[in-house]
């Protein structure tokens, strides 16, 4: 039997009922998150956060964590799924944009912490600074990593 590769869209929509999960922080594990409890989102949890990121404001994979362990009320949020997640919303928005769709999740107004640029995003990095920069947005480099210049400033609440 052949395995048929999921679309993006899939990966985001498909029914999964093991998601949203929470669970105990393991021992091995606390060092990292602390004692409590961590969600594991659904990849929609991802997608709506940065679907509400307006022009002119910045999120980054963390404050995405923050919003769903405050919203999941849990210590933390897995910070594996939520990059992998917002890597697939990225990639389900340049789905849609190749199938002519023009309203998209806004991915790259999504960043990695410090303010740098996600290479995981479709088109590595660049395609993501030309965005910001239509923007209005200002992208440096410090030896191989791209970031916004004052990403703070724009960062969206918790």
């Amino acid at each position: 039997m052949a395995y048929k590769k999921q679309t993006w869209k899939e990966k985001i929509f498909s029914p999964n009922t093991k998601l949203p999960k929470i669970e105990k922080i393991r021992q091995n594990q606390q060092k990292l998150w602390g004692k409590g409890t961590i969600v594991i989102p659904h990849p929609r949890d991802v997608l709506k956060i940065m679907n509400n990121v307006k022009k002119g404001k910045l999120i980054t994979i963390n404050i995405i964590r923050q919003k769903l362990a405050k919203k999941y009320k849990t210590t933390t949020c897995c910070p594996i799924c939520a990059g992998i997640f917002s890597s697939i919303v990225a990639h389900y928005a340049d789905e849609l944009e190749r199938k002519g769709i023009k309203k998209i999740p806004p991915y790259w107004r999504t960043l990695k912490e410090g303010g740098v640029l996600n290479e995981k995003f479709p088109g590595d990095t660049k395609n993501q600074e030309i965005r910001l920069k239509q923007e209005g947005f200002t992208i440096d480099k410090k030896g191989k990593k791209y970031f916004v210049v004052d990403y703070e400033k724009h960062l969206v609440k918790v």
